[in-house]
């Protein structure tokens, strides 16, 4: 936090230093989707050498997870092509207004204009790439498998606003979670390897406590649960120590992989 001076944002653990939350997913046939464009995605991309991204999915068009966007523009440059972009009606129609120089020029243009392709989500959809790329790394990395991988978005509570997480495979990524509905409990069933949202201890209207955090993560019965989207009322070391066994507090740099 700006100007703070508490344990935490004083804290030498590098588990304390916080970028703002995106995730960076590999797939086995070297695919590379990227899960929102963080207000820190330029110093993200740089530290974690992220040279190559097929697709980005966007969970909602709050501030801190889309202010990255134009940093997109580097990889039409890399890739020659403009980069397919995934969310749901209200977050594309942000996009647009915010980010609306991007969405003039689809084609030509020149490298200092991102050249973006929008797809509204209306269902689970996949994604196919012809040929395979190396694997990237970056903030948080996630090897899921197949080749045809089927993305499943699943809508979760954000205060008043139902936005998206999403589960590819075995793995789900729920930021900024205040709430599941019912029915999305259903599309959560079997995952193993389970990111979600746990803002603080004291209650929030827009985001789940860690107590919400740990309820929910529970219900949806995965064996490995990462917290993400911490405030600094949390500190890596004492939070880790009391919960439950399976749940930990992700970290900047966190690399893991699902079967």
């Amino acid at each position: 936090m700006i100007g703070c001076r508490c344990d935490v944002c004083l804290s030498t653990d590098p588990r304390d230093k916080r970028l703002r939350p995106s995730v960076f997913v590999t797939l086995d046939d070297g695919t590379a989707i990227l899960i929102d464009t963080s207000a820190d995605f330029r110093a993200q991309a740089l530290t974690h050498d992220i040279t190559h991204i097929d697709a980005v999915l966007f969970t909602h068009s709050h501030a801190d997870h889309i202010f990255g966007l134009d940093e997109l523009r580097r990889y039409n440059v890399l890739q020659r092509e403009a980069i397919p972009l995934f969310g749901d009606e209200r977050t594309l129609k942000d996009l647009r207004r915010i980010f609306d120089y991007a969405f003039k020029h689809t084609e030509g243009g020149h490298e200092y204009v991102p050249r973006l392709q929008p797809f509204l989500i209306d269902g689970s959809f996949c994604l196919r790439r012809p040929g395979a790329r190396g694997d990237g790394a970056s903030a948080s990395h996630e090897s899921t498998g197949g080749a045809d991988m089927t993305i499943v978005p699943v809508p979760i509570l954000h205060g008043a606003r139902t936005i998206l997480g999403y589960r590819l495979g075995t793995f789900a990524y729920l930021t900024d979670c205040s709430g599941i509905p019912e029915p999305s409990y259903a599309l959560l069933a079997g995952v193993e390897l389970l990111v979600i949202g746990a803002l603080r201890d004291k209650p929030h209207p827009s985001h789940f406590t860690v107590a919400q955090a740990i309820d929910a993560a529970t219900r949806i019965g995965a064996s490995r649960v990462y917290f993400t989207h911490m405030n600094h009322d949390l500190g890596h070391v004492a939070t880790c120590a009391r919960l439950p066994a399976g749940i930990q507090l992700a970290y900047d740099g966190l690399v893991v992989q699902t079967a």
